[in-house]
């Protein structure tokens, strides 16, 4: 939930905050977005970052399962370390 402009204990409404993001868009001139879309780039950004999966899924309220068939294909940096780990394996059982 996002706190209330005015300070008060009440969160601002779902439908505020989507229209709010619609404007910016299309303000600055970002390509066609929904608010949703973040979600998907915090949590590849997350595991990118080496949060555990667990974590993530938890965070934003997923089954890491889920979270897997869905976000783990997008990280760029996970086939990058099981490459690394591969190659230092390889590397040592080959001295």
């Amino acid at each position: 939930m996002l706190p209330n402009l005015n300070g008060g204990d009440t969160p601002r409404s779902p439908r505020a905050v989507s229209t709010l993001f619609k404007y910016l868009v299309k303000k600055f001139g970002l390509p066609k977005l929904r608010f949703h879309d973040l979600r998907g780039s915090h949590e590849t950004a997350l595991l990118d970052a080496g949060v555990p999966v667990h974590t993530v899924a938890k965070r934003c309220g997923h089954d890491a399962a889920t979270l897997l068939r869905s976000y783990a294909k997008r990280t760029r940096k996970s086939d990058e370390s099981a490459a690394a780990v591969i190659g230092s394996l390889s590397a040592g059982a080959l001295s």
